[in-house]
């Protein structure tokens, strides 16, 4: 069993809209855009991340908006429900805060012995606020007091048709199961970081999901620097899987492999940090751009959507 995994690094999902979904994250939900790129693979399309301060693993929530993206469709073999951790009692004034900014879908829900309050992101995609004890500094700089902020992730839970390969996965990347109730498992990293919860949700019945706007793309599990990320690919490409190579993503390093279940796990580094390249009271406000992209900026000047703030 692998120890190098702390919990949750990153989630990244699929947008249609750079400036709804720019809007979203920093107005409504008060987390901080800590970087404002564009996608390697794809440079017309902007790499959204936000955060806390500082973009500390485990908080970062990133996006792909691909212009006027379809919708996915909901399924099995996805990432279901990403939910961010919030001070206990401050669900009513979340409720009342989205509602107002017309959100949709709100749930007040309860799981594992935890209030949650579920609701679509603006693509559908299911998120939730859950109500713990969390000691993480957040980020007030958008306007949210202390006592009501986001911490940074709380869990991901994943929706499979059959949990086992996926569980056993994980188990192998040091969760251990903790508790079940229906037809959910809880796994959590015993001495990870405060996001080190995975929720594995069994729908025998349920169709395979289809990627769109609102889809997560992967989810990204923490290490601390390269040479656990190395120990870690290694374990994987023992066992079986296949892995990438280490790729250089700027502001982290990755590797890439897809689980029994079909969702796409990244392993990244907590290092070098998206300070590497701005100043941390100016993180986001500037378009970033790899250096194998910087000979396209002025024309990318002009495809990607203007974004406030």
């Amino acid at each position: 069993m692998l120890k190098q995994i702390k919990g949750l690094h990153h989630v990244t999902s699929l947008a249609s809209s750079a400036s709804a979904n720019n809007r979203f994250f920093t107005d409504t939900l008060g987390l901080r855009r800590v970087k404002k790129t564009v996608n390697f693979d794809a440079p017309d399309v902007y790499h959204l991340y936000y955060g806390d301060e500082v973009g500390t693993p485990g908080t970062v929530m990133t996006y792909f908006p691909f212009p006027d993206a379809a919708p996915g469709k909901p399924g099995v073999g996805e990432v279901g429900t990403t939910a961010f951790a919030v001070p206990v009692g401050s669900l009513p004034a979340w409720a009342e805060r989205l509602s107002g900014a017309g959100v949709h879908e709100l749930e007040r829900t309860a799981s594992f012995g935890e209030e949650r309050l579920e609701f679509d992101g603006p693509d559908g995609e299911r998120l939730a606020l859950v109500e713990t004890a969390d000691q993480r500094t957040p980020w007030t700089g958008s306007g949210l007091s202390e006592d009501m902020a986001i911490r940074g992730f709380h869990s991901a839970s994943m929706r499979l048709r059959d949990e086992g390969g996926t569980a056993e996965l994980l188990r192998f990347m040091g969760y251990e199961e903790q508790e079940r109730q229906g037809n959910t498992r809880r796994l959590v990293v015993p001495g990870g970081n405060a996001a080190n919860v995975i929720d594995l949700e069994t729908l025998p019945a349920a169709g395979r999901a289809d990627q769109g706007a609102g889809s997560v793309h992967h989810i990204a599990f923490s290490v601390e620097n390269r040479e656990k990320q190395l120990e870690v690919r290694q374990a994987l490409l023992d066992t079986g899987y296949q892995v990438t190579p280490v790729i250089d993503r700027d502001y982290f390093w990755a590797i890439y492999f897809r689980t029994p279940g079909g969702i796409l796990f990244e392993v990244a580094t907590n290092e070098p940090g998206f300070d590497r390249d701005e100043d941390v009271a100016h993180l986001g406000e500037a378009l970033r751009l790899p250096s194998q992209h910087e000979h396209l900026r002025a024309r990318l000047g002009e495809l990607l959507e203007p974004i406030e703030g």
